[in-house]
């Protein structure tokens, strides 16, 4: 039980990996057939260049009879599988010239080929009585094997034709004999001797006739009619024996061999298209066998005609009824599309309107949000203006802090410089030194006592804003930066910028406090501003931006 199961599981693996392999290349080659069909002039135009070639020869001057002989059997062969009245004319002028030649072998060799066209044709009692008319006793070994050859192949054609259970298996045994007499003859393990063999076992012994035709495709090289009657036989063994897939596919490769040597008394394609409509491939069954008509036309056998015209009615038959029920199911579909788009237009109806009222509200929604944002932007907008504007009082209290406190130390010392001044004075005044007074006088030094007051501000501006001189400098190229002096902590030119900078920007008011004329005040700033990698403007603004602290 359990090895039985394992053989089936093994089965379907392999029908898994094989079978798609082999329907892929099946359906590979159907599709190379059609295009070959449908380059099908390029291959009749070659057949026709070589005929007219030959045609050519027989139009010079001074041919022998002998010459004639053999230029006729080449267009024999060339038109046998190609175009029956064509062929038979031949024979018959093959039959004619040999009787000139009073040559008895060359006599046998033409009713043989009429003999051959006959049986192409499927004529086969005419194809008889022309074989009946030859003895093979005389004739070269050669000529022997031919004549025993076609009339094997005559009595197995008669076999398969009849399909009677009286005079089949006698026309098939007759046809061994024959075949018996031809491969006595044939040099063995020879592509002839192959495929006599197969022949002959193609009735009794498939696998025997399978191995045979099989070696031809295999083991030599051969031409093209070779090839087809090898494959058409490989078709016919394994459609016989149930293995369709390579039975379509040999019958396949036989056809397109057929097309490309412009057989058109061929059978393989019309067996195709039976193979194929069996199967169910109508469309292209339908195809090949319209194709098979049409060389059984152009070849102008009846017996082609009658077995094509016999498939044919069974394949359109099939292929109308196919197309009136795709008709029907078309029908049945546009009426479900129909239904169906009907059933969209209402969605879509419906989704339009609910997405229009999305859209509506999105677009509230949208507003909002931008109103917020801008309501947002603003409020940190103004957020970011309070922290700069409490940033800025902060330093202002800061500054005003540190100058307070500094103005009061100031004033106190001066007070009590005053205060000395004053008492001194007085004692000088109360004890009548009238003279000293001058003396007095003169010891206040006023300025060494403005010096002391800017170094004092210098000191308190410098507490309040020590990056004040690297930062202003940095706006200036390095040789033109300012650098007090070593007793200095600002010079001039740093001092009026330090003054603007605590908010003193009268020009007067600044004058005052440096003891210096508007004008100087104001050519300094010039000169200073000139100097600068910034604008007038800008650098004003940057310097009111150094921080405090």
């Amino acid at each position: 039980m359990t090895f039985i199961k394992l053989k089936d599981l093994l089965f379907t693996v392999l029908f898994m990996v094989y079978m798609p392999a082999a329907f892929a290349q099946t359906d590979s080659l159907l599709q190379e057939l059609s295009h070959v069909i449908e380059n099908k002039g390029i291959y009749i135009s070659q057949k026709q260049e070589s005929i007219a070639q030959l045609r050519s020869r027989l139009r010079e001057n001074r041919l022998s009879t002998e010459e004639r002989f053999n230029i006729y059997k080449l267009l024999h062969n060339e038109y046998r599988p190609f175009k029956y009245d064509s062929a038979f004319s031949y024979a018959v002028k093959l039959q004619e010239t040999a009787r000139q030649l009073n040559d008895p072998a060359r006599q046998a060799y033409a009713k043989l080929q009429l003999s051959h066209t006959l049986l192409s044709s499927g004529m086969y009692k005419e194809a008889m009585d022309s074989l009946n008319t030859v003895k093979p006793a005389p004739l070269p070994d050669s000529i022997k094997t031919q004549y025993y050859s076609l009339m094997a192949r005559s009595f197995y054609d008669l076999s398969g034709f009849t399909q009677d259970t009286w005079y089949s298996p006698l026309y098939a045994e007759a046809g061994k004999s024959y075949a018996d007499s031809a491969l006595a003859l044939l040099e063995k393990n020879t592509l002839p001797w192959y495929a006599m063999r197969g022949m002959k076992q193609g009735i009794a012994d498939e696998e025997g006739a399978r191995e045979n035709f099989q070696m031809i495709l295999e083991q030599f090289n051969p031409t093209l009619n070779q090839y087809a009657m090898a494959a058409n036989s490989l078709g016919s063994i394994y459609y016989n024996r149930g293995e369709v897939e390579k039975g379509i596919n040999m019958m396949a490769r036989a056809a397109i061999a057929d097309m490309k040597a412009s057989v058109k008394e061929g059978v393989a394609l019309m067996t195709l298209a039976e193979y194929l409509y069996q199967s169910g491939d109508e469309s292209r069954a339908y195809d090949y066998i319209k194709q098979a008509l049409k060389d059984a036309d152009f070849y102008g056998a009846k017996q082609r005609k009658i077995q094509v015209a016999a498939i044919l009615p069974v394949i359109e038959g099939e292929r109308l009824a196919t197309v009136e029920s795709q008709r029907s199911r078309l029908l049945i579909f546009s009426i479900a599309v129909s239904l169906l788009s009907l059933l969209v237009v209402i969605f879509a109806f419906i989704i339009f309107k609910q997405l229009k009222q999305l859209r509506q509200a999105k677009r509230v929604v949208t507003e909002a949000n931008v109103n917020l944002q801008t309501l947002n932007n603003k409020l940190q907008e103004t957020n970011t203006m309070l922290q700069e504007t409490n940033a800025k009082l902060l330093e202002a209290n800061s500054i005003k802090e540190e100058y307070i406190g500094y103005s009061f130390n100031m004033y106190t010392e001066y007070l009590e410089k005053i205060d000395k001044f004053k008492k001194s004075i007085h004692r000088k005044l109360m004890s009548r030194k009238y003279d000293e007074i001058g003396h007095v006088m003169d010891s206040v030094n006023l300025k060494k006592e403005r010096e002391l007051l800017y170094k004092g501000f210098d000191r308190i501006f410098l507490k309040l804003f020590p990056d004040f001189i690297p930062v202003f400098n940095a706006y200036f190229k390095e040789e033109d930066r300012f650098t007090p002096k070593n007793d200095e902590l600002l010079n001039i030119e740093l001092r009026i910028f330090a003054l603007i900078r605590i908010g003193i920007q009268d020009h007067e008011q600044i004058a005052r406090i440096m003891e210096y004329s508007v004008r100087t005040i104001y050519n300094y700033k010039t000169k200073v501003k000139n100097k600068s990698l910034l604008s007038n403007e800008e650098f004003e603004q940057k310097i009111m931006e150094i921080k405090a602290f």
